[in-house]
């Protein structure tokens, strides 16, 4: 990070760095658990399948604290946000540590969702921080790069941290460790970021945010309830379009507000709808994509015709290889930006996407074209997670940037929410789950989510992105 006479410049480098400690602290978080989640079960004294209600509660949480937390940022300074958000993460942890039983760590789990404004809010510092520099975008989109590199280094370090230590320690030691990585960024936030005022005005939208969070928990609890049941659950089903339908009173009061949780005109801009939907559109592949990608490595081909035959081992190094990968694309972005420019960067990232799950469809048989796959798919991923909280950030006001950014992360969570769901019903709808020797899904459905992947990734393509912050008529 290049550092000149400017004061609004100097120290860049600096707070980049106290930031960086904070991204990877969530590198640990999304790397650590995942390896010992059946260690976790057994520790719980529940089954394997009981461990998704974690992840399904931890989705929702981060669905519905983005837009309160990121109004707030913008509202009271985002140093103080970035500062609540890691103690309820680190609370969220340390219950998880000493959890006696599945509620206890079910809560927990949903606690620990707070981290999900991490980057988003990072972003906005390091954007308001630069404001006036004349490179207040190239600055911010090159830190951005640091900042995701980061956290997916630490996403292995994670894993391959738990993976090494479970067998040799306790398991309450074992979940502390994570619990102390949080509780020490909450005071690296503290001492090295500076604490800025809010730049935005007005009052908090309660009955706004009442109305999403009715909507989002209607929707994520008929997923959830799909993914459980199957398909056929009526009352899941009732339970998505009953949230569906309270988007309508809920867009409609927010567009009446002077000060909304939800800045509908803003989403609307023309150039920041369209980095909000390939965020949607993105997550459907990098969160709902993870759980097929897995199953499919361990699928015996001896059984079920398809499948690598994978051990635990494998699945893990092709983990590694697709976060590898993902922080090469994120630490060239800047590179890439300066080639091809910032709409060239993020149209040659969805392409990569697409073509890495396109090559699922004709080259799954062995494990080479595995690692070749997500080598090529985390490459344009990692330019993505990087490129779209700099991209919203340039399409927003400066009082909005700490909101335009959240609403990337939130909008890929729902994305990959729902994508999981509709890729757990493409499995089970087109497999043989009534044989309980089999129980594996057909070909078909795992060509379906490759598909369905590599079509959200070819419609990401972005017509125009903003080159400067666009002002947002009311």
């Amino acid at each position: 990070m290049t550092i000149t006479s400017d004061p609004r410049v100097r120290g860049l480098a600096a707070v980049v760095g106290f930031l960086v400690c904070v991204e990877l602290a969530s590198g640990v978080l999304q790397g650590y658990y995942t390896p010992i989640f059946s260690d976790i079960a057994d520790h719980l004294g529940i089954s394997d399948a009981d461990v998704n209600w974690f992840e399904a509660a931890q989705l929702i949480v981060s669905a519905l604290v983005i837009p309160p937390l990121a109004r707030l940022g913008d509202m009271v300074g985002h140093k103080k946000v970035l500062l609540l958000s890691t103690a309820v993460t680190a609370l969220g942890s340390w219950v998880m540590a000493f959890a006696p039983g599945f509620t206890t760590f079910l809560v927990g789990a949903a606690l620990q969702g707070a981290y999900v404004v991490w980057l988003p809010l990072e972003v906005a510092i390091i954007y308001r921080r630069t404001a006036g520099t004349g490179r207040q975008n190239l600055l911010t989109r090159r830190a951005a790069g640091i900042l995701v590199g980061a956290l997916e280094l630490a996403v292995i370090v994670g894993a391959l941290t738990s993976g090494a230590l479970v067998e040799a320690t306790s398991m309450t030691f074992l979940l502390a460790l994570p619990a102390i990585v949080v509780t020490v960024v909450f005071f690296v936030i503290w001492v090295g970021i500076e604490d800025a005022p809010g730049t935005s005005e007005g009052g908090f939208d309660l009955v706004g945010l009442g109305l999403l969070t009715a909507a989002l928990t209607l929707v994520m609890a008929g997923l959830v309830v799909i993914r459980l049941d199957g398909p056929g659950s009526v009352p899941a089903w009732a339970l998505v379009v009953l949230g569906l339908a309270t988007l309508l009173p809920f867009t409609r009061y927010e567009l009446a507000q002077d000060d909304p949780i939800v800045d509908i005109r803003l989403l609307s801009a023309p150039g920041q709808w369209p980095v909000q939907l390939t965020a949607f559109l993105f997550g459907m592949s990098v969160l709902g994509a993870q759980i097929p990608l897995s199953t499919f490595a361990r699928t015996d081909p001896d059984v079920a015709g398809y499948g690598l035959g994978a051990d635990a081992g494998f699945v893990s190094t092709l983990i590694g290889v697709y976060v590898i990968f993902l922080a090469i694309g994120a630490f060239t972005l800047p590179l890439t930006t300066r080639a091809f420019g910032p709409r060239g960067a993020l149209v040659l990232s969805a392409l990569l996407v697409a073509l890495g799950y396109g090559m699922w469809l004709v080259l799954h048989d062995h494990t080479w074209q595995a690692l070749l796959n997500m080598a090529v798919a985390g490459l344009g991923s990692g330019a993505l997670v990087a490129a779209l909280p700099a991209t919203a950030a340039a399409a927003a006001p400066p009082e909005r940037t700490g909101f335009a950014t959240g609403m990337t992360n939130g909008t890929k969570t729902v994305g990959g929410a729902i994508a999981s769901a509709v890729f757990a019903i493409a499995l089970s709808s087109t497999g043989s789950l009534d044989v309980p020797e089999e129980g594996h899904a057909a070909l078909s459905g795992y060509l379906t989510v490759w598909a369905v992947c590599a079509v959200a990734a070819l419609l990401m393509l972005p017509r125009h992105v903003a080159e400067e912050p666009v002002p947002v008529l009311r």
